[in-house]
């Protein structure tokens, strides 16, 4: 039982890292999942996605999940 996790641009650059495999057990939620990868708090703006559509920190995830976070977009 696993939860993939994906983090792109510049959260992966600050983790070192694109993805992660975890354990599903004692994850209920986005925000389990983020306190599970890093101690570091969760950057403001972020946005998440389960299973390709997005979600709120609260949002239940299950066996199976694909959970995604993405630095806020910037440009011109």
């Amino acid at each position: 039982m696993s939860i993939t996790v994906k983090f792109f641009a510049g959260i992966r650059e600050t983790l070192g890292r694109s993805e992660d495999i975890l354990d599903f057990k004692g994850i209920s939620c986005v925000a389990d999942v983020w306190k599970t990868v890093t101690p570091a708090p969760l950057p403001p703006n972020t946005v998440v996605a389960v299973n390709q559509e997005y979600a709120a920190l609260d949002q239940a995830v299950h066996d199976g999940d694909e959970v995604a976070f993405f630095p806020p977009v910037t440009g011109g």
